[in-house]
Parts: structure tokens; C-alpha cells; sequence
């Protein structure tokens, strides 16, 4: 610590030094040089960044008012499609389950529908369309699978699948 009043007592020493052996002119110059050099350092440090900002802000207010607004319209929208009652998909009908598969090109052995669940058997199908289908069932018809016995055969992307689909009364 005693370094350290040592050292500014030191700087002191030489700056008073320093502006001792000056002129009355030179002093004049000097304090008003430092005074023209002292605000523009607090210009450009303090007020030059405000000013931008404001005028920054001042460009964006518009744009993001506008998005404010947007936001708003969708939440309203969004409450009001909370509010509204979800429409039933079709239930799940063995004409339904074999139309849907041979819109996808595949063949069912054997389609079984019990209630909310079905049984379906497919030999030798392609793999890609099987799980498109299912998917798509899943999408337009809120029906899961329930249980898959999938086993590939010898012909590359080819499989027999045995699976249980369920269908929710449109409560999913």
C-alpha cells in the first residue's frame, strides 16, 4: 500500500513539477485542451452510443409493434382453436383399413376388428410402405399400433408383419 502512495505521490511530484515550469499561457492552453479533450472522451462514451440507440430504436418501433400485433392475433386465434371441439376421425372399418392399404399398393391376408382394435396380417409387403401407411393412419385416423411382429424375408426392403392397430374415439 505504502508502494502505491509512493508511486502517486511521485507522479504527483512530477506533474506539479511539470506545470510549474509553464506559462501563464501555456497553462491557459493546456487546461483548455484537456477540458475540449475531457468532453469529447465523455461524448464519445457516454452521450454518442445513447443517441444511436435512440435512433435504432426509433427505426425499429414500427416493425416491432407490427410483431407485437401478430403475436397477439395468434394467441387470440390459438384460444379461440383451444376452445373449439375436435372433429372425430372416421372410425377404423375393415373396408376402411383395406381401402387405405391398397391406395398404398399393399395386401392384407386377413383384417380382424374387434371394438376399438384391429389384427392385420401382410405377407411379403415393402417395408418403406408399410411404415408410410402406418403413418398416415396414425396423421388422418388417430389410430396407433398397438403391437408389431415384423420380420424381414430374403428379398431386400420386403417383410411379413403381423400387427395390432387401436383406435381412441377420436380422443387422442
Amino acid at each position: 500500500m505504502s508502494t502505491l502512495k509512493t508511486t502517486l505521490a511521485q507522479y504527483r511530484a512530477g506533474a506539479e513539477q511539470f506545470w510549474q515550469a509553464r506559462t501563464e499561457q501555456e497553462r491557459k492552453f493546456l487546461a483548455v485542451g484537456g477540458a475540449v479533450v475531457g468532453v469529447a472522451l465523455a461524448y464519445a462514451v457516454l452521450v454518442a452510443p445513447a443517441m444511436e440507440g435512440r435512433v435504432k430504436l426509433r427505426k425499429e418501433l414500427p416493425q416491432l409493434h407490427q410483431q407485437e400485433a401478430q403475436l397477439q392475433a395468434l394467441a387470440l386465434q390459438a384460444s379461440a382453436l383451444k376452445g373449439q371441439a375436435r372433429v372425430a376421425p372416421p372410425p377404423m372399418t375393415r373396408d376402411s383399413l383395406t381401402a387405405s392399404l391398397a391406395a398404398r399398393s399393399l395386401t392384407a391376408q386377413s383384417v380382424a376388428i374387434t371394438g376399438e382394435y384391429a389384427r392385420l396380417q401382410l405377407n411379403n409387403v415393402s417395408f418403406p410402405g408399410l411404415m408410410d401407411w402406418l403413418a398416415t393412419l396414425r396423421r388422418d385416423g388417430h389410430i396407433t399400433v398397438e403391437d408389431a411382429v415384423i420380420n424381414g424375408q430374403a428379398t431386400a426392403g420386403q417383410v411379413d408383419a403381423t400387427l395390432t392397430l387401436h383406435q381412441a374415439g377420436g380422443a387422442q
